[in-house]
């Protein structure tokens, strides 16, 4: 069965029009004979909105009964069942009530679209999940409903819904998304132009980003190389050095020049051994480009200007922002660089931006490995300057200056054989010296043209020549490779150091350790393997990279540690130098994974441990606290049933009370048992709705005297954003609390205010209270202070009250009364739009 279509109408904030537009979508589709159906839509009272709901078919909503109301949703089994080909669902983001099919509707939609249902919803930004943190930044209200970011990226068709902050201020001032009497707050709260120009932008930069995926999906089935400039992309080329830090400090600057523009640094490295990179300032540079809201790409490629452009191309980037060259002069006879060659083979579709810098002129710092390791391109050269080089030289000195002496030849030959071993280290320079020797003798020492030499001193300068071009070959090359290898034992010292201060630092992040070895090696993957015993199959324990070796035999390098833990590389053949590092990349993963294990089974044994001592506490709470109100309870009963003892009426009335005292404690013990054991558990779900405080504290103090608690809760305050039995549960027992260690003829102040960005309850009582070294105590299970009442309870009260009220995303803290006492302070979030107004703005922007 194919999966339907699903289209989302994205708006920036409530009343741009987006049911409107999916509801005249639905009408157009009825005109082109299309079966559709409104599964769900919420017009909200706005009479436009309604009038569109004219001439379109509507399922039946379900009625769900929750908490002493009826709510309504969305029937899905009579949607599925009507089976249209279009389903109109409102509000994406919306949660469901409580026993409903799917806590989400988003997941009521997906089993529409895995029916084979077309399906066209609304959205608005502030409701995606990786926005909620920037929302409330933005706006000052945390939104409660939100849907994962992939859902609506999953979508076939995503169209803004747009509408300039003034043009939906002037639509809200004409009743035309909310009434009359919440005008007025709304558009000094939520609704501000400033707010309002902050979500335009944001569902902009959104929907763009959506837009580039498409563009560059169709990019790459079109196998489209150039660049189409629809977005400034700017890649920043990285070499390790620290001038990197400026070229990203000054990308960072290009990108905020244009609205939406994007830094990408990038790191090529050449797969030929241990970079020639600080990794230390690989990751100095990595942080600082995240932090700059870019990203950070490691490339391996021995064409560095090539491989530099082939990822620019392929990003579809728009400029590219280089350094100068840190090659000295003299360095350039070995070529014109990279800058200048990126500039050169840019095209007209990249701009490139060369950066001057500290470091420009002063060197490349690591030089590159000798022998094998010096790179086809540098052996190929030291080859045809040791051989083809003399030939030239030879046919230069007899037809252009044949007469400048033998001495003079000599020397000029050796120049050669000194090059050749400067590019491709000793073989070429032996070949040049021998190769030049031949022709020295054939063509510059008499006779001419004959391999036979008539003087004597010729024949001895000759072999002098040899022997000093072998000698210095051997020198330079030597000397080169002295130099490689001290370069690399300081960046082999340098990675050891850094290993070395992760481990004192504590740092336990086995993925960023094996992207670390990734980027150091230049490898494809990097996968840690273990096995519980040598009989049984490997197992992947982490893993960086495309494809990471399942095996130590699939790899291309393996680094075993111990018996049954191997580091497995895939990519190319390390040298055997390189082994060594690795090895302590190896050891570390090791240490990094039992860490991070050792750490998990602490948290394990101490859930364990918490759990026995709540256990513990329970068994003697159940021992003494419940036992003490059913001893009462069934001396009462057993002294009622007697039938040797005439009671009178006052002395029945008496032993009823008692019984309803003890069954009264009973319930309340349970109920915090109860409780305690639903936080525990993590099975409480709030329901959060629009609350008055004027009408829930009043019903949390039905279990203290009347005469005990002074209400002090002002009809003006604004609305709270809570789950109403979870707010009163939390109430009802910090007042009881205060209530019980308040002295006699002292009553307890509930009050409550509005501040800022919050609406606080204050229980005030003028009790013993509380040492600052026991304010955090007295929140925990089973923990009473002090010389607690007799018949106190097992101490599960406030422990119960702060777990309700960090559900509803409150806080409870305890402060000192002035003059002697303890304050229960109870903070909580006001609804959306209440921060300074009474009005009754909706608690979540719907629209």
């Amino acid at each position: 069965m194919r999966r339907g279509t699903f289209r989302i109408y994205l708006g920036a904030a409530p009343g741009v029009g987006k049911t409107y537009a999916m509801l005249s979508e639905g009408h157009r589709r009825i005109e082109r004979g299309t079966d559709v159906v409104v599964a769900f839509v919420e017009h909200h009272g706005r009479p436009r909105t309604e009038v569109m709901l004219h001439g379109l078919e509507e399922i039946p909503r379900k009625e769900l009964a929750y908490r002493n109301a009826v709510f309504t949703e969305m029937d899905v089994d009579a949607v599925l069942a009507r089976r249209p080909a279009v389903a109109l669902v409102d509000e994406l983001a919306h949660t469901n009530v409580p026993g409903s099919r799917n806590a989400k509707r988003w997941q009521d939609i997906e089993e529409l679209l895995q029916a084979g249902i077309d399906v066209i919803t609304t959205v608005n930004i502030q409701h995606l999940e990786s926005l909620g943190d920037v929302v409330e930044t933005i706006t000052g209200i945390r939104q409660q409903e939100t849907v994962p970011d992939e859902v609506v990226r999953r979508a076939d068709q995503i169209e803004l819904v747009d509408m300039s902050p003034q043009a939906l201020r002037r639509r809200m001032a004409h009743g035309n998304v909310y009434k009359a009497d919440k005008v007025d707050a709304a558009l000094s709260n939520y609704f501000r132009p400033g707010n309002l120009t902050a979500l335009r932008e944001l569902a902009l930069l959104w929907v763009a980003d959506r837009v580039d995926e498409y563009l560059q999906e169709y990019r790459g089935e079109h196998n489209i190389r150039s660049t189409w400039q629809a977005r400034e992309r700017i890649v920043v080329g990285l070499t390790g050095g620290p001038e990197g830090r400026q070229l990203i400090r000054r990308a960072a600057r290009l990108a905020e020049k244009g609205a939406g523009g994007e830094v990408l640094a990038v790191y090529i490295a050449r797969s030929d051994g241990l970079t020639s990179a600080s990794p230390k300032e690989l990751a100095f540079q990595r942080r600082l480009v995240e932090d700059l809201g870019g990203t950070f790409h490691h490339v391996i490629g021995d064409d560095v200007p090539n491989a530099l452009l082939e990822f620019a191309r392929g990003v579809n980037a728009t400029q590219i922002v280089l350094g100068v060259s840190r090659r000295k002069p003299w360095q350039y006879v070995f070529g014109p660089g990279v800058s200048a060659t990126v500039a050169r083979e840019s095209g007209p579709d990249l701009d490139v931006h060369i950066v001057t810098h500290d470091q420009a002129a002063k060197g490349r710092g690591l030089p590159v490995a000798r022998g094998s390791r010096l790179g086809r391109s540098r052996i190929i050269w030291g080859w045809l300057v040791g051989i083809l080089g003399p030939a030239l030289l030879t046919v230069l000195l007899r037809t252009v200056v044949p007469d400048l002496g033998l001495t003079n030849d000599m020397l000029l030959f050796l120049t050669l054989t000194v090059a050749a071993a400067l590019l491709g280290g000793l073989m070429p320079a032996l070949a040049s010296a021998a190769f030049g020797s031949l022709l020295l003798n054939y063509f510059f020492t008499p006779p001419l043209h004959l391999w036979t030499i008539a003087d004597p001193k010729n024949i001895l300068a000759i072999v002098v020549f040899f022997a000093v071009a072998v000698s210095v070959a051997s020198v330079v090359d030597l000397a080169a490779r002295r130099t490689h290898q001290a370069a690399r034992l300081r960046a082999e010292a340098e990675i050891l150091s850094f290993l070395a201060g992760s481990v004192l630092r504590g740092e336990d992040s086995l993925d960023a350790l094996l992207e670390r070895v990734r980027e150091t090696f230049a490898m494809e993957s990097v996968a840690l393997l273990e096995r519980p015993s040598e009989v049984e199959p490997w197992i992947l324990a982490a893993g960086t990279g495309p494809a990471p070796a399942e095996r130590p035999e699939e790899a291309d390098v393996d680094m075993p540690i111990g018996e049954n833990m191997a580091l497995a590389l895939t990519g190319r053949v390390l040298p055997a130098e390189d082994r060594r590092v690795l090895g302590a990349f190896a050891a570390q993963a090791a240490v990094v994974l039992d860490r991070q294990r050792l750490v998990g089974q602490a948290e394990e044994a101490q859930r364990l441990a918490e759990g026995n001592r709540i256990r513990t506490a329970l068994l003697a709470a159940v021992s003494h606290d419940l036992r003490t109100p059913l001893a009462g309870i069934k001396a009462s009963v057993t002294s009622l049933r007697a039938d040797d003892v005439e009671w009178s009426e006052e002395d029945r009335a008496d032993l009823l009370e008692g019984i309803e005292e003890g069954a009264d404690r009973l319930d309340a013990l349970v109920g915090n048992l109860l409780d305690m054991s639903r936080l525990q558990t993590g099975t409480v779900t709030p329901l959060i709705r629009e609350t008055d405080l004027d009408e829930v504290v009043p019903m949390a103090l039905a279990g203290v005297p009347d005469d005990s608690v002074e209400l002090d809760i002002p009809e003006t305050l604004p609305m709270v954003a809570v789950d109403r039995g979870l707010l009163e549960r939390a109430v009802a027992n910090i007042v009881e609390n205060a209530v019980k260690y308040s002295p006699d003829g002292q009553r307890v102040l509930v009050s409550a205010s509005a501040l800022a960005d919050r609406v606080e309850l204050r229980v005030v009582d003028r009790g013993p209270g509380v040492p600052d070294e026991a304010k955090t105590r007295i929140f925990e299970p089973f923990q009473r202070y002090g010389d607690a009442p007799a018949g106190a309870g097992v101490g599960l009260g406030l422990a119960v009250a702060r777990g309700f009220t960090e559900a509803v995303g409150g806080t409870l803290t305890a402060e000192d009364t002035p003059g002697g006492g303890l304050t229960m302070v109870l903070t909580l979030p006001p609804a959306p739009g209440q921060l300074s107004s009474r009005s009754t703005l909706p608690a979540t922007a719907t629209s």
